[in-house]
């Protein structure tokens, strides 16, 4: 079994094409989609047509239930230029997507944690906004009940795998669309990638575990920094340039 993790498109339709390119490049043709569609000031409606015809596994994000559950007015600075990119199929499509799913018996995919898509599940902000890898113990926790041997999960953007003191693994692909953002819950942190390129993750069925390989993939993310800081986000067109916040 070999297949493919991507998420947190975050509405960068360049940097999806390339890592789709990548992807059918390595032969794999199951792909597992973590959430995170849209939102952000690029182009929502593009990433969302590419989404919607992709024959994948799909689970929603935190900002695609934003795009549902919530009139306009209430939407934040990344979710309320998407919804106005989108059309009423879009958004209907988004409220058929499941929170959580499982992928050939074999796999347990969320966008965040298992019970809710806004908290951290591998790494822990610390009050002096420090993004640590959690701790063992807690990451176990929200892992409890949990049958599959693998376990995805997203929101963070950073690539990583953790393996289970029962031999389970959990792992976060990284973001395709977006390299570094800044958020002030549970305190104020940026998350950075350190590089602009496009990520993803292929997981393969090793024996009796698996095996999971990072993929950075090169696109062209300067026209993507450009249309952020023609959409007025500057901060995040520095990081779809550089993969640095600051």
């Amino acid at each position: 079994m070999r297949f493919a993790a991507i998420a947190d498109v975050h509405g960068n339709y360049l940097a999806l094409d390339a890592v789709l390119a990548d992807i059918h490049a390595q032969g794999i043709k199951e792909i597992a989609h973590l959430g995170d569609m849209a939102s952000g000031p690029l182009d929502a409606r593009r990433a969302m047509d590419r989404l919607m015809a992709l024959d994948a596994v799909h689970v929603l994000g935190n900002h695609d239930r934003y795009l549902i559950d919530r009139p306009p007015e209430k939407m934040g600075s990344w979710d309320r230029p998407a919804f106005e990119q989108l059309d009423k199929v879009h958004l209907d499509w988004l409220r058929q997507v499941p929170k959580t799913a499982v992928f050939r018996d074999q796999v347990f995919l969320c966008h965040a944690t298992p019970e809710q898509d806004e908290v951290y599940w591998l790494e822990t902000v610390l009050p002096d906004g420090t993004v640590a890898m959690s701790s063992l113990d807690s990451i176990e926790e929200r892992a409890k009940g949990i049958a599959q041997s693998l376990i995805l999960c997203a929101h963070t953007h950073l690539a990583r795998a953790v393996r289970l003191a029962d031999g389970r693994m959990i792992v976060n692909p990284g973001s395709v669309g977006s390299p570094g953002y800044r958020d002030v819950h549970p305190y104020p942190h940026v998350v950075e990638a350190g590089t602009p390129d496009a990520r993803y993750a292929i997981l393969e069925r090793d024996g009796d575990g698996w095996r999971v390989t990072f993929r950075h993939v090169r696109y062209d993310h300067e026209k993507m920094a450009a249309l952020a800081r023609q959409n007025g986000q500057a901060e995040l067109a520095n990081a779809l340039a550089t993969g640095w916040i600051r």
